[in-house]
């Protein structure tokens, strides 16, 4: 049917035009474009679900953080793909996108298929070596969120990803800020060659107050502020590495000598841990919420 003779017949025009717009609604292009479209934005790092994994080997299979941006026919790796503070431009029709460090070259190849997004990308060390490996990853929005695989040579990882506001904050624990005055003091321990400190301040006005400091071959290699505040009936751990914007960490477990602070909206860590020994020594761990190898930072109270 030509579509100049829809005019004579308004009621069959109107139920083909909504037929139409049915198919076109459901069409593979149509469910490219909403497929597409979901992908943008900043992605979180939520759990493992690569089947069979051990605990201390779950993590994140990329970074635990990344971004891309939708354009028309293409997706711009924005961070956390392993291309360094360049955006990368990835054509849907399968051609190469080629970038160039010094000393490497990365090529890129990607497409849309089977209801997901995925790109190839091998890493060339030099114009006389082989290249580095193949390395597939695939995005696939579900009902849980982003499902992220991740294939490099025999091996692969799979991951749930969200956006930070569909991640549920845990609920916090009960507690007032005089529970946490085990922590108060000078601490100190080393990490390899540096040598690390904190030191709290007394509880005092709903609020403690604490600085790290690490030193590396006698220079300041990394600073930390950081504060513990009531709210709402509960604890808040507060951290500023760097002296960057805060970022909020909630109690969610506690003892006489332990606490455990949450933030699964975080990229890294997730999970803060104080832990008061019988011997009167301090530990801080931080990590994800569930497996992988924490890491674990010792201290002793300063003049023993």
């Amino acid at each position: 049917m030509h579509l100049q003779h829809l005019h004579t017949r308004p009621a069959t025009a109107f139920a083909l035009l909504a037929t139409l717009g049915v198919a076109l609604a459901t069409s593979p292009l149509s469910a490219q474009v909403d497929g597409l479209r979901a992908l943008d934005g900043e992605w979180i790092y939520v759990e493992d679900r690569t089947e069979g994994r051990a605990l201390e080997w779950m993590g994140p299979p990329m970074s635990s953080k990344f971004s891309m941006h939708i354009e028309e026919g293409e997706v711009i790796l924005v961070s956390g793909h392993g291309s360094g503070h360049r955006d990368v431009s990835v054509a849907l029709d399968g051609s190469i996108t080629e970038v160039t460090e010094p000393g490497k070259t990365s090529r890129y190849r990607g497409a849309w298929e089977d209801g997901a997004f995925a790109y190839e990308v091998d890493f060339v060390r030099g114009s006389d070596t082989a290249p580095d490996g193949l390395i597939r990853r695939e995005f696939r929005i579900t009902a849980d969120g982003l499902l992220v695989r991740v294939a490099f040579g025999s091996s692969e990882s799979i991951g749930l990803y969200r956006h930070a506001e569909d991640i549920a904050m845990p609920a916090p624990t009960t507690a007032a800020i005089d529970d946490m005055a085990w922590l108060v003091g000078a601490w100190v321990g080393t990490k390899g060659s540096a040598s690390i400190e904190e030191r709290w301040s007394p509880p005092l006005g709903g609020a403690m107050l604490g600085v790290s400091r690490t030193v590396s071959r006698g220079k300041l290699s990394a600073f930390e502020y950081l504060r513990i505040v009531e709210r709402d009936g509960g604890l808040i751990y507060i951290a500023q590495p760097g002296g960057n914007p805060p970022t909020e960490f909630v109690l969610t477990e506690r003892t006489p000598s332990r606490a455990v602070f949450d933030n699964p909206r975080h990229d890294y860590p997730k999970r803060i841990v104080y832990e008061l020994s019988a011997e009167g020594d301090l530990s801080a761990t931080i990590g994800f919420m569930k497996g992988g190898s924490p890491r674990r930072f010792a201290y002793e109270r300063e003049g023993n």
